[in-house]
C-alpha cells in the first residue's frame, strides 16, 4: 500500500507468490460524503477517494522499483455498508490481486473485482 502523495513509501511490502495478504489502515470518516474516508494511504478528493496498491520490483539493495499499481476505489463501497462500518470502525476489502491473465491486478478497482463488507466488534 502506497503512503498518500509518497509513491516510495509503502505499507507492509509483501512477496507476490504468498497466499493470503492483510493489510490494516487507519482512517478516519470527513463530512462530505459516506465514502469521504481520510488516512495517511487514502488518496483523492472527497467522492473520488482510494487506496494505492503498488506492485514492483525488489532489488538486491532492498530498493523497490514501481511497475503497476490499482487503485481499490471506495465508491464502490454500498451505502448500508459504509454506515455499519462507520458503527462499527471495521471496512474490509477482499480481492484477489491478479486479474483474469494473471498479471498483477491494475487501473481502478471496483465490485466485483473488490468486495467491501464491514465487521462489528
Amino acid at each position: 500500500m502506497q503512503r498518500k502523495n509518497e509513491p516510495g513509501e509503502l505499507l507492509g511490502r509483501v512477496p507476490a507468490d504468498v497466499p493470503r495478504v492483510t493489510w490494516e489502515l487507519e482512517a478516519t470518516p470527513g463530512s462530505t460524503h459516506p465514502a469521504d474516508l481520510r488516512g495517511p494511504y487514502i488518496s483523492g478528493p472527497p467522492r473520488g477517494r482510494f487506496v494505492y496498491l503498488s506492485w514492483g520490483v525488489v532489488d538486491g539493495a532492498g530498493s523497490f522499483d514501481m511497475f503497476r499499481r490499482a487503485k481499490l476505489m471506495f465508491d464502490g463501497i454500498p451505502d448500508d455498508v459504509l454506515v455499519t462500518a462507520r458503527e462499527s470502525g471495521v471496512l474490509v476489502g477482499r480481492l484477489g490481486l491478479t486479474d483474469t491473465k494473471g498479471n498483477p491486478l491494475c487501473a481502478a478497482v471496483r465490485p466485483p473485482l473488490i468486495g467491501w463488507t464491514s465487521a462489528v466488534h
